[in-house]
This record gives structure tokens, C-alpha cells and sequence, in this order.
């Protein structure tokens, strides 16, 4: 259950980045050429201070009401047929990404860029998960923690290698009968189950093709999507589920194959709409796709989110 709060603190810190944006002129949001102190002190004093501020609002909101206990880890890698783990490496690496653009705004070099702005995810989030090591009703976990790390090398490791970010995670959702069978746990609304029913989210490794066929007829927006989600679930573990066995589930794996747009690959020269751009590339765009349920039920969908 510890990334429902990751996903709900991710969606805060796309909401300050994208307010950032709008309250600012393009000419503002134009990348400096060279290190401009004023910029970097402003970058990292904003990132302190809101980061600071959503730990200590976390800890009211999600900790506060549970006992404390000694430093322990848990093993949660069964749990959610490992949604939340793809969960916490999607919110590593888009935290991470945010962080070095914005460095990049203020014209730092490209290694501040990919060691204090793409390690922001990772930092942030072994925050979180040393916060969970000290609650007594959670724990911290080797799983998570190996999942934030795979996330920040995703985009650092594509930085060094070609220069920039041809493999994309997204994210996307959609609502499904399970939250109404235990709300409680699931969500009761919209909102609520968009964080915390793990029926309904798809994790994406969105491919740019074009980045891969450099010179081709290829449109620069135009990806592919392999997607993984996973049904059937009211409980993070199957020997938890008695008590709702009426209900009859059965969990599954899905396996998804779609196409998707690279929004950063749209050419503009407005900074404005580069920058919302990049806060909207963590959507997986609605396309066709085909569905594999255990390698061997096929599916196919007009439009999927």
C-alpha cells in the first residue's frame, strides 16, 4: 500500500512543476546558456522547501496516527503482482527528469544535471522509504528501494549513452469493478482509485522509433508501447484474501503492445509548450493496443488508457 502515497506525492510535485510554468513568461522558461547562480539558487531552495514541506505533510497525513518503532525492512515483493514496484521506478524516474530540467534551466553543467537533479527521485523517495522504516505499520523495503535506484539509472544511464531519452515509462488508468467490492482499500472515488487501485494503472515503456532509426521516414513523435497492468486483485497478497472469497476473483498478469506519442519530440519554439509538454509525456497517449492475458489470451482494444 506504501505507493499509493508515492503516486499521490508524484502528482503533487507535477502539479507544482506545471503551476511553475504557467505562472511564468516563455521568455522566463528559456534555458540559460551558461550557469546562471540566480537560477540555480532558486531551483534549489524551491525543491528544499517544497520537498520539505510534502515530507512534513506526510507524516501528518499518513504517519502520525501509527506508533513508531525501531528502524526494519519488510519483504513486500509479492505484494500487487509488483505494480507498486514499476509504480516507485516511473516515479524515481520522472522526479529525477523533472529535477535535471530544471537544472538545466538554470544552465548547470550536464553531470549536475544527471548527479544532483537526476538523483532527486531516488533521494526523495529513500526519504519516504525511511520514514516507512520507522512505522510500525509499515516498513522499509529492499524491493522499493532497488525499484527507486532502477528508475533514476533508466535516465541517467540514456543520458550517457545517446544523449538523450529514447525509453520513456508512462503511466496510465482505468477504473474497474474491484474498487466498488472494497472501496475502502481501493478508492470509494475517481480520484482515490486512480491512486490506489492497482487493477486500474498501466505502467508503459514508451520506445521513441525514430530515436532508434535516425534518418528514416519515421514520424519523431510516433513510439511504441509495451504496457503491464494486473487484474484481479483486492488484496496485496492471495493468502490475505479469504474473507473476500466470495467475490471470486482470480489475479492476473496483462501484457500490453500499443502505439504512443513522444510529446517532447513536437517541434516548438515556444519554451511554454515545451515545458507542458514534458510534464504531460508521463501519460501514455490512448491508442490501439493489443492485450496478452498469460501469453495466451489475446485481446484487442480500439482505444485503451
Amino acid at each position: 500500500m506504501k505507493f499509493k502515497k508515492l503516486l499521490f506525492l508524484f502528482l503533487l510535485l507535477i502539479g507544482y512543476q506545471t503551476g511553475f510554468s504557467q505562472n511564468t513568461i516563455d521568455d522566463f522558461l528559456t534555458p540559460s546558456d551558461s550557469l546562471n547562480k540566480k537560477r540555480q539558487q532558486t531551483v534549489v531552495i524551491s525543491e528544499a522547501v517544497f520537498a520539505s514541506g510534502v515530507l512534513v505533510g506526510l507524516n501528518q497525513l499518513w504517519y502520525a496516527d501509527y506508533p513508531k518503532s525501531e528502524f526494519h525492512f519488510i519483504n513486500d515483493n509479492s505484494e500487487w503482482l509488483q505494480m507498486d514496484k514499476l509504480g516507485h521506478s516511473f516515479s524515481s524516474y520522472h522526479l529525477g527528469r523533472f529535477g535535471a530540467e530544471m537544472l538545466q534551466w538554470s544552465g548547470a553543467s550536464k553531470k549536475d544535471q544527471l548527479v544532483y537533479g537526476a538523483g532527486l527521485g531516488f533521494a526523495f523517495l529513500t526519504a519516504v522509504e525511511v520514514m516507512d522504516g520507522y512505522s510500525s505499520e509499515w516498513g522499509a523495503s529492499f524491493g522499493d528501494i532497488i525499484a527507486n535506484a532502477s528508475g533514476t539509472a533508466l535516465y541517467v544511464s540514456q543520458e550517457l549513452i545517446w544523449k538523450e531519452q529514447r525509453i520513456t515509462p508512462k503511466f496510465s488508468f482505468h477504473t474497474t469493478q474491484y474498487a466498488n467490492q472494497r472501496p475502502e482499500v481501493l478508492g470509494s472515488s475517481f480520484t482515490e482509485q486512480i491512486l490506489k487501485d492497482y487493477n486500474g494503472q498501466t505502467y508503459w515503456l514508451s520506445i521513441n522509433l525514430h530515436s532508434f532509426a535516425k534518418g528514416s521516414k519515421i514520424p519523431k513523435w510516433l513510439n511504441l508501447a509495451l504496457g503491464y497492468g494486473a487484474e484481479g486483485m483486492i488484496t496485496g497478497n492471495r493468502q490475505n484474501e479469504a474473507p473476500f472469497s466470495a467475490l471470486n476473483t482470480q489475479r492476473y498478469r496483462q501484457f500490453y503492445l500499443s502505439f504512443d506519442v513522444d510529446l517532447t519530440k513536437i517541434n516548438t519554439q515556444s519554451h511554454f509548450l515545451k515545458t507542458l509538454f514534458s510534464v504531460l509525456n508521463t501519460v501514455k497517449i490512448p491508442a490501439p493496443t493489443i492485450e496478452m492475458v498469460h501469453f495466451n489470451d489475446v485481446k484487442l482494444h480500439l482505444i485503451h488508457f
